[in-house]
């Protein structure tokens, strides 16, 4: 690695402008040219999440971007400083959180980035700064530090193996590791999982299976919201998130959503956990310049959305009401999805991402012959 080596004098600055806030998304698409497993986000979803106008995140957050520019005033990288203002309601803890980071190899460069955001940070109060975070970590999150040879499913950061050298050179240290599970369905035993599935049944009378109704969209989106927020509550850094940010989310799901792919375990009638999973229209966006959709992306994708199925889904979302979290309802809704993809036309998926700390989940995916295929990692340094 030479990023070690000062390349010239870099000056930080905040985006203030419109030009600024282009540069800021552009630097990324050109950042990863050269990279064959690099997907880039569609350049209006990112200027969205940074739009105070359009995204619900900056009714309790705020976020300050920042570029990076040599000495002849090319962008050579960028971050944003998080404050997360649910995060402290829940935590009280001190902590902000830094996103969007890109940077080149060199580590004046990486050491001035972080300097920013850590300066901003500590003006709002704040005592810690972990990510990264674009902004939250119910949005994309964590850094990739195993598994730079495959593509990311949707929804799944990508980044260069060195940011992992410049965030420990400048302090940060490991809080949490992430795992994404890869379950390719002919490597499954299927007469086991429905063995799995019939048992679980029967030590649950009442306990019913079924599929999101695409027609009652929006109610089905409020169910998700009140058992995620319930079930995930005591997970390591879980935030709530509000019903704008949930209804945003869902908005955008909506386009591509799979509703054989989401279903929902109830008992007696009542919902008490869900599985929701999306397909890998990564497939789809690999290649397009700039994340831009006009003027050609937008046909590309069309074009491949009607030759090229997805194959694989991703399992994003899943949770079980607390009170129900002992009576094998994960591994049942694990092992449906598993059972069902198939049968859908997706020969494999993704589980991503899961705590390190959630046992009971990391059993249950290798008891299902799932392996581990990616690594990711939440880093913090004290301000």
């Amino acid at each position: 690695m030479n990023g070690a080596q000062v390349r010239q004098p870099v000056t930080v600055r905040p985006v203030t402008s419109r030009r600024d806030r282009s540069r800021f998304l552009d630097f990324q698409y050109a950042h990863y040219d050269a990279s064959t497993q690099f997907v880039p986000e569609v350049r209006r979803d990112v200027a969205a999440r940074l739009n105070p106008k359009k995204n619900p995140f900056f009714e309790h957050g705020d976020i300050q971007p920042f570029l990076a520019e040599d000495a002849t005033g090319k962008v050579v990288g960028r971050i944003a400083a998080v404050r997360n203002g649910m995060h402290l309601e829940k935590y009280a803890d001190g902590v902000g959180f830094f996103g969007f980071y890109e940077c080149v190899e060199d580590a004046s460069v990486s050491r001035a980035l972080l300097d920013a955001a850590a300066a901003w940070l500590r003006e709002q109060g704040l005592t810690a700064m972990r990510g990264p975070a674009n902004p939250s970590l119910n949005d994309i999150a964590g850094l990739l530090v195993n598994g730079f040879d495959r593509f990311p499913f949707i929804m799944m950061p990508y980044n260069h193996l060195f940011y992992k050298d410049q965030l420990e050179a400048y302090g940060f240290q490991r809080v949490m590791t992430m795992w994404a599970y890869y379950a390719h369905y002919k490597y499954v035993d299927t007469d086991k999982l429905i063995r799995g599935i019939e048992i679980i049944k029967r030590r649950n009378p009442g306990l019913t299976l079924r599929e999101m109704d695409i027609t009652r969209f929006d109610e089905e989106a409020e169910r998700v919201l009140d058992i995620y927020n319930r079930a995930w509550s005591k997970n390591w850094g879980h935030v709530p998130m509000t019903a704008a940010e949930f209804a945003h989310l869902a908005k955008e799901m909506k386009q591509i959503v799979d509703p054989r792919l989401v279903f929902f375990a109830e008992l007696n009638g009542e919902p008490i956990g869900f599985s929701l999973s999306l397909p890998n229209t990564n497939r789809w966006l690999k290649g397009i310049k700039g994340g831009r959709l006009f003027p050609t992306g937008l046909l590309k994708i069309l074009l491949r959305a009607t030759i090229v199925h997805p194959m694989e889904c991703r399992n994003l979302l899943m949770g079980v009401v607390p009170e129900h979290q002992s009576k094998g309802i994960y591994a049942l809704l694990n092992a449906t999805l598993i059972r069902r993809a198939p049968e859908l036309g997706y020969e494999a998926g993704e589980l991503s991402w899961v705590l390190d700390s959630n046992h009971a989940m990391k059993n249950a995916l290798e008891a299902q012959n799932s392996v581990i295929d990616k690594e990711y990692a939440m880093y913090e340094v004290a301000l």
